[in-house]
């Protein structure tokens, strides 16, 4: 009796969830309406909100992301989910000015001593579906583009992190009113009634699959959309590469939050015969940056026991076509503290080899010759992000050139992520659109086309009757004699 009052319970809090997430849309709609432009004293003070905020409540986020994860590491929360979103907003503060003034554009020859320009327009409600791994810093990040560009923004977070939720709702009411910022949790009917809104502007960070729905729906009210989707990111060890320098990044990259971020290192080609020397120096650099991994309150657990489960499986079944399964410290097959494993002898008809792994597994591949790593590259789905170590700057230029990939960081692993004056996107499968920067501010904003005719102009000469001497003299001058 109990299981069936909760879930009537649960679709009750949904339906209530779903209603709140209309009546905010209407409220945000209807005070974008009547303040369309906000000046740039108003857009730097909620930036400034969102930092005092960010700083007031650092603690709370940590316990709280903790709490939902399990074990999460203090001071990495505090690296992404605090100082990532504080060092954007302070990027947004010092070069926001610049951003909002209108561009002077060139006019066509016709009509030279006229005007043209661009002038950058809020474009009313966003919507920012964020996702469970960084449950801030994947939502704060869109919403200081959002309001950079003089936005309101409704922002819809995972049901796996409802502890973070709630503190973000709480955290941001402090803040702001519903009508400039609001916070909506819910389950899967709530995911899909956020999606139904007809938004102005839809960013979303999730999986290939999902974001695809996302589009879906958004293309019912001609919603655009901004998609950061992951995928399986590279990592490239030349010939000449430090190989336990390397495989130090690499390591680190994949134990990260438990390589639960999108932008994790999925998987290695490394110089043909040096798989296992590469997989022991990974197990070496692991051990070192954590001892002990059950009970470690430094190494974060995976989210989940169903997402634990699909890890292990991927193991299983690598094990059983034939992969080498490299332990890389103490509770690697069992319990939600999983330590790294390196999979080496990996082929392709493994599952770990066709899909996004988003967890402490590393397959280990050989190459011959840096062509046929780049053709490995080339033969996926374009990765999210892309990672090569030890080339020369020869090297570098051709992968750069030769290869596709959101973002690239070159001896290093996900870097560029942090830097936010450098876009942030993917491309083809793992995404489209950028947010970060001046990026992300034109994201979000309508670039609008202004052309203004100058008193004195003579426009008279291009309308009918046709011919006359204007109008041929052009005509010949920009296309040439008819034979």
């Amino acid at each position: 009796m109990s299981t069936v009052l909760t879930a009537v319970e649960g679709n009750v809090i949904e339906a209530d969830e779903i209603a709140r997430m209309r009546r905010l849309f209407d409220l945000q709609h209807s005070a974008f309406e009547a303040m369309p432009y906000p000046d740039l004293a108003a857009r730097k003070a909620k930036l400034r909100r969102l930092i005092d905020a960010l700083r007031r409540h650092q603690d709370a986020i940590v316990t709280a992301v903790n709490a939902d994860f399990g074990v999460r590491a203090g001071a990495e929360t505090k690296l992404v989910e605090v100082m990532g979103p504080i060092l954007e907003a302070r990027h947004a503060l010092s070069h926001l000015r610049g951003w909002m003034k209108p561009r002077r554009r060139s006019t066509e020859l016709l009509f030279l001593t006229n005007s043209a320009r661009v002038e950058y327009q809020p474009k009313g409600v966003v919507g920012i579906i964020g996702t469970w791994n960084f449950p801030l810093y994947l939502t704060l990040g869109p919403l200081i583009a959002a309001l950079a560009a003089g936005n309101r923004a409704m922002i819809k977070v995972s049901e796996f992190s409802p502890r973070t939720t709630a503190l973000l709702r709480t955290m941001l009411g402090e803040c702001f009113a519903e009508d400039e910022v609001a916070v909506c949790g819910g389950a899967v009917d709530a995911a899909q009634a956020f999606n139904a809104l007809p938004f102005n502007h839809l960013v979303f960070t999730g999986s290939p699959r999902v974001g695809r729905e996302v589009m879906r729906a958004a293309s019912e009210n001609l919603t655009p959309v901004t998609l950061e989707l992951g995928g399986k990111s590279p990592a490239i060890v030349g010939i000449g590469a430090d190989l336990r320098d390397a495989a130090l990044r690499i390591a680190h990259g994949k134990a990260f939050n438990a390589g639960q971020i999108c932008v994790a290192p999925d998987y290695a080609l490394v110089p043909r015969g040096k798989a296992a020397e590469f997989a022991a120096a990974v197990r070496d650099a692991f051990g070192k940056l954590y001892p002990s991994v059950h009970g470690n309150a430094e190494y974060t657990s995976i989210i989940t026991e169903r997402h634990a489960a699909r890890l292990r499986h991927l193991l299983d079944d690598a094990r059983s076509k034939g992969a080498t399964l490299l332990s890389c410290g103490d509770a690697a097959a069992a319990g939600r503290q999983m330590a790294l494993t390196v999979v080496t002898d990996v082929n392709d008809s493994m599952q770990l080899m066709q899909e996004e792994i988003f967890g402490p597994i590393l397959p280990v591949l050989e190459y011959d010759r840096l062509d046929d790593a780049m053709a490995r590259v080339r033969s996926g789905e374009r990765p999210l992000s892309l990672y090569a170590f030890g080339l020369s700057t020869a090297e570098e230029a051709r992968v750069l050139k030769e290869t596709h990939a959101g973002g690239v960081t070159l001896n290093d692993w996900g870097w560029h992520v942090f830097q936010h004056d450098l876009p942030f996107g993917g491309i083809g499968n793992s995404g489209m659109g950028t947010y970060h920067g001046e990026e992300g501010f034109r994201e979000l904003s309508h670039a609008k086309s202004v052309f203004k005719r100058h008193r004195w102009f003579p426009i008279g000469l291009f309308y009918p009757p046709y011919g006359n001497v204007v109008q041929r003299l052009s005509m010949r001058f920009y296309l040439g004699r008819t034979h």
